[in-house]
């Protein structure tokens, strides 16, 4: 006989974002598997990067982890130590049929972050970052847009371009916080076109090359995020609102770090409720230049 699961009766999201996460927003029905995908990652992010284990204990912990994965993807029993997060999971899984090699890509790239840091190895080039972002970012897209019901071959590049920017953006965001804990996001080769290598960097000092760096970056991302946009309009009622508020979010963390000459590395740029009127004005914006330029002639 299949075992079935109940719905989660409350979840919640107990970190600082730059974007609501499964907010009111959020159509009622999707808002408990969004959120259990979310308190999924984050508790493997949190495995990776928070706290002070060491990485061999790190790895052993994700490894565990993606073992209690398997067991549930498979409706079997896992253990106690994260069992209401992957009660929450199996259920979604079940309900909603979640891709499981969207899950495990998120493992992956959580691996890489403690192999990463573990070792102080940066990545070489965009096209690295850009890797590892497929699997640590898109696969949260891709798992929305399963949920929304989206699936063509243009909501997915949307997908995967928008939530590339927001790591992107976070990783610039988090230079004063990633950079003394070993995580290092900057591409060698960008920083050697400006005549930086690590060491420059790990002071967190200021400098005019520093900035005209991180300055690319910011163009970058922005560029990125652009790209994205067309799903905005692809995806229907409260859901598109809340993708408007998301995008929003991360164009904003990059108007910030302009304002502030592009020294994020000595000033971390955060999203207030100050920003929340800026940020629902232009997302109507987006919805009123859309529907403008959607009229016939």
């Amino acid at each position: 006989m299949q075992k079935t699961f109940a719905a989660p009766a409350r979840l919640s999201v107990d970190h600082y974002e730059n974007f609501p996460v499964a907010s009111w927003l959020c159509p009622a029905h999707l808002r408990a598997p969004i959120v259990a995908i979310y308190r999924f990652a984050r508790t493997a992010d949190d495995l990776a990067d928070e706290g002070v284990a060491t990485a061999e204990q790190r790895l052993a912990d994700l490894a565990q982890y993606r073992n209690d994965l398997m067991l549930a993807a498979k409706g079997k029993s896992t253990s106690p130590r994260w069992q209401p997060i992957f009660a929450n999971l199996q259920w979604a899984m079940q309900e909603f049929a979640l891709p499981l090699n969207l899950l495990e890509d998120l493992l992956d790239a959580f691996v890489q972050d403690v192999v990463k840091t573990r070792d102080y190895i940066g990545y070489a080039n965009r096209s690295e970052l850009l890797d590892y972002c497929r699997r640590s970012a898109n696969p949260i897209g891709r798992l929305l847009l399963h949920l929304y019901g989206l699936q063509d071959r243009q909501a997915l590049a949307s997908s995967d371009a928008i939530c590339t920017a927001l790591q992107l953006i976070n990783f610039w965001q988090d230079l004063s916080r990633d950079i003394p804990n070993g995580r290092f996001y900057l591409p060698a080769e960008d920083c050697a076109i400006h005549q930086l290598d690590h060491q420059d960097l790990l002071n967190l000092r200021s400098s005019p090359a520093a900035c005209r760096l991180i300055e690319s970056m910011v163009v970058w991302s922005r560029g990125l995020m652009n790209q994205g946009l067309p799903l905005v309009h692809q995806i229907p009622g409260r859901a598109g609102w809340e993708l408007r508020l998301v995008v929003q979010g991360g164009l904003r963390i990059l108007e910030k770090i302009e304002r502030q000459d592009f020294d994020s590395l000595s000033m971390r740029p955060v999203i207030t409720l100050a920003d929340m009127p800026v940020m629902v004005w232009r997302a109507l914006r987006m919805r009123n230049r859309w529907a403008h330029q959607a009229q016939p002639l």
